[in-house]
């Protein structure tokens, strides 16, 4: 159906026990006290507490805990250009996704996140003891080859294994310190951001307001693993290169030396003249790459927006194939495809582009590396002040002098890339911080939820539904329904109804006025487009609920009753359901769902509109048979739910927000008898009730 401004309905069917300060996870089970069930009613027996596995026992390395309070508001400078304005929101942006990722280190952070950082610290400093060693083993081995020693030269091959065995031992530990910590990490955030991303039905409202955040599941998925996987790499290769390059200037000053240059008759000293050398090299080439780099990280960012646009629509076409197929929409889709794919490769190009560019300077540094310390050595090394093993254990600490300074050369585009990666996430961040402090702040007009006086089910207290704009959709309704109560909201499409569901299952929340339940009562919402999860047939129909809450037996009675009897045998049968199953049939199956749990007020949302006439009131008849104390609020269009309704009412679209025109008591009607009926029975007064 439609309505006034949401983009898709809900996807999911939230059994909520209202009236608590935090929304729970819901109980499966009916609305009966346990001990109160009967023995037909009662689940299968679940088992013992020792062997029961949580999703968090199963997954230890899942870690986190809850997010911190959102940070405030920033706004920014109205005196900026739009070209500063940007770089402030950039650098705004870096600082929200540490005020989040730093926490990992923090008190309420992971108890590993110290030891593995130490360590990995640690294993640094002595891979460049054993780099040192090396070096010089290096010397040793040609001034042996120079002076023809055979003895030194096989003592000195006998302890390079050794040498080299403790250095791989080294690095492999190195590794695994490295991608745990790295792991670790992930998860902490990942943790923390997708609890906020589900509390309160942010991830439903994200669609509903403007920001940076479009496509948040590659956000939660990719960019969250390279912005916590690269600063881990970062920061070792860092210290790496800090350590390196402090180890290794010591041995070029002290192995180089001075060099004498003569001009002209006049001589020239330059001291310590491999390490100068080795610093004018690295300042050109890191100047170089960051002049030809400067932009790397719009392009990067581009590319991954355009990436996860891609998938995005890729995963529309699988998860609306029927209708596609049935419209015959394939060329079109394969339009639409080809569109997005190619701003993938246009950002692709640009990125080559960027790529070709710093490939030129790495590799040209790469090159030259080993070959300017032989060639500044080699008259010092012709004139006999400088053994052969001296100028090879100089190329060798010039070549590692030089990679520590050209650090930044070498990781350039990964830096980039991991800088583009940390702004969506941060953007994802930021957006949540903005609904998050919308939900505290009584000001931006929020929908209040609370709990009805005396015995209301349900309540709307001058209950106004707007757009995050501020728009009006639905304005000053107030609605108390009773227990037991079946209500149908009604009015044309576009004049809020959805809307005004959404705002009582706690989905919308901009408005003013409240929605109250019945504490301590569970509200079941079926919307027009049930949720089929993966997995078993068991599970979509236990769904939100554990599979084994209820026995198959007891599963196999809900589905014939809403007759799906003859699905029973593929209980256990994990299939592709989602897009198995008809729209009826899902429809079918949330209806099995409701019998299930058993809830105490339940809202359907167009939740008969796949069912043919007579399918539908057979549906009606056995929810109302089942759960014959339940409350039911019923939006639709068809005239022939009212029959089983007590309560009627009516919303009218008006330029100011919908309005509520009617509220009546529904008598029980009449079914109009077809020709073929009338034929037979005659005008008498048989009738049939709905």
């Amino acid at each position: 159906m439609s309505d006034a401004k949401p983009k898709s309905k809900p996807a999911v069917d939230r059994v909520e026990l209202r009236g608590d300060p935090k929304p729970r996870q819901a109980a499966a089970h009916s609305h009966k006290p346990r001990d109160e069930r009967t023995s037909e009613e009662k689940p299968r027996e679940e088992k013992p507490p020792e062997q029961k596995t949580s999703p968090t026992e199963a997954a230890s390395e899942v870690i986190g805990v809850a997010a911190p309070p959102p940070p405030d508001d920033v706004e920014p400078d109205p005196e900026l250009t739009p070209e500063e304005a940007e770089r402030a929101r950039r650098k705004y942006l870096l600082r929200r996704f540490w005020m989040d990722g730093r926490g990992y280190w923090g008190r309420h952070g992971d108890k590993l996140a110290w030891p593995l950082t130490i360590g990995l610290l640690i294993l640094i400093g002595v891979n460049v003891g054993f780099q040192y060693g090396i070096n010089v083993w290096n010397r040793a081995i040609f001034d042996a080859i120079e002076k023809r020693d055979a003895n030194t030269v096989y003592y000195l091959s006998g302890i390079f294994l050794p040498v080299v065995a403790g250095s791989i031992s080294l690095v492999v530990a190195q590794v695994y310190l490295r991608m745990t910590m790295q792991r670790r990490w992930r998860s902490w955030v990942t943790t923390s951001v997708i609890a906020r991303w589900l509390d309160h039905g942010r991830y439903y409202q994200l669609n509903l307001v403007k920001g940076d955040h479009q496509n948040p599941e590659a956000r939660l998925s990719e960019d969250l693993r390279v912005a916590t996987e690269s600063p881990v790499d970062f920061v070792a290769g860092v210290t790496s290169a800090f350590l390196s390059a402090s180890t290794f200037i010591v041995v070029l000053w002290t192995i180089g030396g001075a060099l004498s240059v003569t001009f002209g008759g006049s001589t020239v000293t330059v001291p310590g003249f491999l390490v100068i050398t080795a610093v004018i090299y690295a300042a050109i080439t890191s100047t170089s790459m960051f002049i030809i780099g400067r932009d790397f990280v719009q392009l990067s960012e581009k590319k991954n927006q355009a990436e996860a646009e891609f998938r995005y629509v890729l995963t529309r076409v699988r998860e609306n194939g029927e209708s596609i197929a049935l419209l015959g929409g394939e060329e079109e889709e394969n339009t639409g495809i080809d569109k997005t794919f190619a701003g993938v490769l246009k950002q692709w190009a640009l990125l080559t582009g960027q790529h070709m560019r710093t490939a030129l300077v790495s590799q040209g540094s790469s090159l030259f590396a080993p070959v300017v310390p032989v060639l500044l050595c080699a008259p010092k090394f012709l004139e006999g002040s400088m053994s052969l093993g001296q100028v090879m254990q100089a190329a060798s600490a010039f070549a590692i002098v030089q990679g520590a300074f050209g650090w930044l050369v070498d990781n350039y585009p990964r830096l980039a890339d991991w800088n583009a990666s940390a702004h969506r996430i941060a953007s994802l961040m930021t957006s949540l911080d903005g609904l998050e402090r919308a939900e505290q702040n009584d000001e931006l007009g929020r929908i209040k939820h609370g709990e009805t006086k005396g015995d209301a089910m349900l309540s709307l207290d001058n209950l106004s539904v707007t757009l995050d704009d501020g728009t009006s959709v639905v304005k000053e309704t107030e609605v108390a329904v009773e227990p037991g109560e079946r209500v149908l909201v009604s009015g044309e499409s576009g004049s809020g109804k959805s809307t005004l569901v959404r705002a009582i299952a706690g989905l919308w929340p901009w408005g003013s006025g409240s929605v109250n339940f019945h504490p301590d009562r569970r509200l079941f919402m079926l919307p027009q487009r049930p949720y089929i999860p993966t997995g078993t047939l068991r599970r979509a129909v236990a769904y939100p609920a554990p599979a084994d809450n209820w026995t198959a037996e007891h599963v196999k009675a809900a589905l014939d009753k809403v007759g799906l009897g003859y699905l029973a045998g593929q209980l256990e049968e994990e299939a592709p359901w989602d897009q198995t199953l008809s729209g009826g049939e899902k429809q079918r199956v949330a209806f099995a769902r409701l019998l299930l749990h058993g809830p105490d007020i339940v809202v359907l949302d167009e939740a008969t509109s796949a069912l043919d006439e007579k399918s539908q009131d057979q549906m009606m008849k056995t929810v109302i048979g089942e759960l014959p104390d339940v409350t039911i609020v019923s939006v639709a269009h068809r005239v022939e739910l009212e029959a089983f309704h007590t309560r009627k009412i009516t919303l009218e679209r008006r330029k100011d927000g919908a309005k509520l025109v009617s509220d009546i008591n529904l008598v029980p009607r009449r079914r109009k008898r077809s020709l073929f009926q009338r034929a037979l029975w005659g005008s008498g007064s048989r009738t049939e009730k709905k």
